[in-house]
């Protein structure tokens, strides 16, 4: 009977606690799951071999017929129209992978953490071409490519999370979480390989319980959208940085920053931050439509802001907050208009009181709309929408926070990827010559909120 991945770990963390963890030599187990118990017992590794017929010494054989299930604790997704081509050699890692003409799935079962993934890609007789993205379209590996005879390895950090909260409680999720978002918070990792012609020699998957944690709280300007054309900056933002850093997207559609307090979306985050981790907070636009007594942007939302900061201060966390971007109003004279009222001077407002990083995406989006202009503005947006935008616009958007980040002198600027250039929002990168492959799955469904303008 085969073992699931996470009963096989956490009997063999509990076996830890007593003084060891034995597998057979023969268990499939062995060669996926490696603990070394001079090491945290909370530091796991698992490691597949694509296009292999038998496991070697650590890597477990993945086949394209391997399909994910509970039981396997890892596989394909399914309808994926996988190849397996083998060229032989003397590395075993490099003499097989897999590929397809079209986007694939692959899954791990994990527990809760931030996990090192290693990919090793390339072809010994063929170029190839590689996006990876994670869980729902979260940017990891922005394009890799070798020419024939080539092989690179490129890690990245994932963050894998569920509803449950230490305290007995869970984050409430909404029924569109539990259904095409549910890679967001279920059991399992899922890497998408994309472009023209990805190929996977192999997979190394490292538990990493030291490393800083950055936590993403929002609306639908910032989680992680679930289909094209739909995109946020949330999900684009993991690109730019090193595997020295995680990128937690808790960020929802339709949230304001009291309904993500009620659903105990800010419960969750707390309950995991550390010293040294970061909470990027960005509202505002969905608080707009709460008008009850004694809210408003100097009022209830202020407070909660403020509050929330200082919460994350006593945890030894960092708090950074950041003003909602613009919506897509321009006026006569090619300006962009306020439509977020007095919501982004109260961010800034509750930065300076409680003495936190600002980060003002409010003043950079204006810089980048208006650097676009108004009649080619809208190729940042999703069409039609003045609020949500394309994986263009999303991307500009992550790189003004970039730029936020270096501005503010934030330590996690040196966790930034090598090969950032300077980005000035008044000079946007060229929307024509910007490509990212479009995921499998598109959607005509909005985000939540209310009419043309809310997020």
């Amino acid at each position: 009977m085969r073992i699931n991945p996470i009963i096989s770990t956490l009997l063999c963390m509990m076996l830890i606690s007593l003084g060891g963890c034995h597998y057979s030599e023969s268990s499939l187990e062995k060669s996926m799951l490696d603990t070394n118990s001079t090491e945290t017992e909370n530091r796991l590794s698992y490691n597949f071999n694509f296009g292999a017929s038998e496991s070697i010494d650590g890597y477990a054989p993945v086949s394209p017929d391997m399909i994910y299930s509970p039981t396997s604790g890892y596989g394909f997704e399914p309808g994926m129209q996988i190849d397996s081509i083998s060229r032989g050699g003397d590395d075993p890692l490099t003499s097989s992978f897999c590929t397809a003409d079209t986007p694939f799935y692959f899954s791990v079962a994990l527990p809760e953490g931030n996990y090192s993934v290693t990919v090793l890609l390339g072809d010994a007789q063929e170029a190839s071409k590689t996006t990876i993205k994670a869980e729902l379209r979260r940017l990891m590996i922005e394009e890799a490519e070798t020419q024939p005879g080539e092989f690179i390895r490129r890690t990245f950090m994932v963050n894998i999370r569920t509803p449950e909260i230490p305290d007995g409680g869970k984050v409430r999720l909404k029924d569109r979480e539990l259904e095409n978002e549910i890679w967001a918070w279920d059991e399992k990792l899922t890497l998408e390989f994309n472009n023209s012609r990805p190929c996977i020699c192999a997979l190394e998957i490292e538990r990493r319980d030291d490393i800083p944690t950055i936590f993403l709280l929002g609306d639908s300007t910032v989680c992680d959208q679930p289909g094209e054309p739909y995109c946020s900056w949330g999900q684009m933002l993991p690109r730019f940085f090193k595997p020295t850093v995680a990128v937690a997207n808790h960020a929802e559609s339709g949230e304001s920053l009291t309904s993500a307090l009620g659903a105990r979306r800010v419960d969750k985050v707390l309950s995991q931050m550390r010293p040294g981790d970061y909470l990027f907070v960005q509202f505002g636009h969905n608080d707009q439509k709460i008008t009850w007594e004694g809210t408003g942007a100097f009022e209830s939302y202020l407070a909660n802001l403020k509050r929330l900061a200082q919460d994350v201060q006593r945890l030894g966390g960092v708090p950074v907050l950041v003003t909602s971007m613009h919506r897509l109003r321009f006026d006569s004279n090619g300006r962009i208009v306020n439509s977020l009222g007095d919501f982004p001077a109260a961010v800034r407002q509750a930065a300076a009181e409680t003495q936190s990083a600002l980060i003002d995406l409010h003043a950079m989006s204006a810089d980048f709309y208006e650097a676009l202009g108004r009649d080619h503005a809208h190729k940042a947006f999703v069409k039609g929408d003045g609020t949500h935008h394309n994986n263009y616009g999303a991307y500009e958007l992550a790189r003004c926070i970039v730029t936020g980040i270096q501005r503010a002198e934030l330590p996690i600027a040196e966790d930034l990827v090598d090969d950032l250039s300077v980005f000035n929002p008044s000079e946007p990168d060229d929307e024509q010559k910007f490509y990212i492959p479009v995921s499998p799955g598109m959607t005509s469904v909005r985000p939540l909120g209310d009419g043309h303008d809310q997020p």
